[in-house]
């Protein structure tokens, strides 16, 4: 199984009279997005599930990928990783998930599966961590991480 974590692009600051769940992109953002979602559309399986956190700003980063999706309210910004992994069906899911997030539980999620020693990764605002589990016929299942990719790495 294939499960993909990216993070929201980077959004507006919050404030009294900006409640978290309404903060848009930035410029700088909305570039970010672009970028990731070129990069992403290259290279997600067309089956792939999409799971988005119902926030503007998350919902603003997926529009950049022109796919279907699904918005989730378990994947609010105070989501857990045991509900993120729920809601991908980990390690059980036929085709590849997508999901766009925050921080802290994309990162959660990143150290539960691949870094255990540790409680979380940092998942930078716009990056993608792709994390692959495989059976190997010696070894068993074998989960490991793909790839990691920020806006400033895509070619234009």
């Amino acid at each position: 199984m294939d499960l993909i974590l990216w993070r929201h692009a980077e959004a507006e600051p919050g404030g009294p009279d900006l409640p978290d769940d309404a903060r848009r992109l930035t410029p700088k953002g909305i570039k970010q997005a672009i970028k990731m979602a070129r990069w992403l559309d290259s290279n997600l399986a067309e089956s792939c599930r999409i799971l988005v956190s119902p926030t503007l700003r998350t919902r603003e980063t997926m529009a950049a990928l022109d796919r279907k999706f699904r918005v989730l309210h378990e994947l609010a910004p105070d989501a857990s990783a045991e509900l993120v992994l729920a809601a991908a069906n980990w390690p059980h899911s036929r085709e590849p998930v997508l999901i766009v997030g925050h921080q802290p539980y994309l990162g959660q999620v990143a150290a539960r599966l691949i870094a255990p020693m540790q409680d979380e990764c940092a998942v930078r605002k716009g990056n993608v961590w792709w994390i692959s589990q495989k059976q190997k016929e010696a070894e068993g299942v074998q989960t490991y991480l793909k790839a990691i990719m920020t806006p400033e790495l895509v070619v234009k």
